[in-house]
């Protein structure tokens, strides 16, 4: 007979070992077909889901708690288990007896644990008595040492545990709206802040598709950070824009509603899929062209061109905690490589005195400030110009006019993610 809410709590441990373990994104062991949440249903995998993802956000903390009751290291299965126990009862609020229950049931169900079922709810027994007290005094969750120590020299040690902060309390929902939507009203029906750059943000919010405005195609998911990009490129009306790397397609559906002929193009013909389906609700146009960058060959010169170039991904930890742990090797030559034959490329497809947004959502400078500095090195005929746009603040700005945003800006609001965003213009 199964038992209730065990499915969920047996596919957030193998998610959790997917992560772990096997180094893996959490996107991709729950979109895989044959992964841990194939055979849930909706609800079930929605939880299995939050679960996996609250117990990596707080990983750190959560580990603090256990390693009080446990006199030697028991199986990495084991500690899983109690991890997620630990995450129901201290994050999530469930019930001690369900959690515990399902420690000792996750335990059992392993043959490699099941001796341990009795270690298992003495220690979640401990944890339901004692955690709660512990919770509030302990850390936010550490960064590991590969990023933790550049980010310090670069940042200051002040500056990482801000950006730990920010993970551990995650991301609100930040909302892009159409150019035609009433801003007021909308922000009054979702219960909305609006913010500076002239995103929504939502601390609360349930199933996306159901809330005002989404099925009208009032607005769309969009970081209020990956938000200010296209923004630098202003009123686009009569000209032609190339956005580069385009899935999902919030940057396109912005170039398309600043009145660009766009095309928008991306390697992935699953994840353009998702920016035609996109575009279709918001009622936006633009040419979707599947193609790796370095081979596309476009028959004209554009005005405006957007790289979100790929990269290590680094600023987006706090809504994607399994980052830490899935990427322990960043492959940054590799990327780095990648981002300067882009823009490289990219610099041969702008009309004259055009311009083209650099954008990376990582906090290594070698992916942003670093990569632009070289890029400007070997090309003298462009000029870096200083990034403008409603709401940007005078301290994200360096020296030569880009954008460094951080996680810990705005922590009062709910964060944003980390990025550099530059712009290059070709000279008169």
């Amino acid at each position: 007979m199964a038992v209730p809410g065990f499915a969920p709590r047996l596919a957030a441990a193998n998610l959790l070992k997917g992560v772990l373990e096997e180094g893996r994104l959490l996107s991709d062991l729950i979109q895989s077909e044959s992964g841990p949440l194939a055979s849930l249903p909706p609800q079930g995998k929605a939880r299995a889901q939050s679960l996996a993802s609250h117990t990596l956000r707080h990983l750190g903390r959560i580990d603090t708690v256990l390693d009080q009751f446990l006199q030697k290291e028991p199986p990495i299965y084991a500690r899983n288990a109690l991890r997620l126990a630990a995450c129901e009862m201290l994050v999530d609020g469930i019930a001690p007896h369900a959690a515990v229950d399902a420690a000792v049931r996750l335990v059992k169900n392993n043959r490699q644990t099941q001796h341990l079922s009795g270690l298992a709810n003495a220690v979640a027994r401990r944890v339901a008595e004692h955690g709660p007290e512990m919770w509030p005094d302990l850390d936010p969750t550490p960064l590991p040492a590969n990023l933790a120590k550049p980010f310090a020299k670069t940042y200051g040690r002040k500056a990482v545990a801000g950006f730990e902060a920010a993970h551990e309390a995650g991301a609100p929902l930040d909302i892009t709206l159409h150019p035609s939507v009433d801003v007021e009203a909308l922000r009054e029906a979702l219960e909305a802040e609006l913010l500076p750059t002239g995103s929504l943000r939502l601390k609360d919010w349930g199933q996306v598709s159901a809330m005002p405005g989404f099925d009208e195609g009032a607005w769309w998911v969009q970081d209020a950070a990956a938000a200010i990009p296209a923004k630098l490129l202003g009123d686009l009306t009569g000209k032609t824009v190339l956005d580069l790397c385009a899935a999902p397609g919030g940057k396109t559906m912005q170039l398309a509603a600043a009145g660009g002929d766009v095309t928008a193009l991306d390697l992935s013909p699953h994840r353009m899929e998702r920016v035609r389906e996109n575009l279709a609700r918001v009622e936006l146009k633009a040419k979707v062209v599947v193609s790796d960058v370095l081979d596309y060959a476009p028959s004209k010169k554009f005005d405006a061109i957007l790289l979100d170039a790929p990269c290590s991904a680094t600023g987006t930890i706090r809504r994607h905690p399994d980052l830490p742990y899935a990427k322990k090797e960043l492959a940054l030559n590799t990327l780095l490589n990648l981002q300067k034959d882009m823009l490289a490329e990219a610099s041969k497809w702008l009309a004259p005195e055009g311009a083209i947004v650099y954008c990376t959502c990582s906090l290594f400078p070698e992916e942003g400030e670093d990569q632009v500095e070289a890029f400007l090195a070997t090309h003298p005929g462009f000029e870096q110009i200083q990034a403008e746009a409603e709401g940007v603040e005078a301290a994200w700005r360096d020296t030569n006019g880009g954008l460094r945003l951080r996680p810990d800006y705005w922590s009062e609001r709910g964060g944003m993610d980390g990025f550099y965003i530059a712009i290059l213009r070709q000279k008169p």
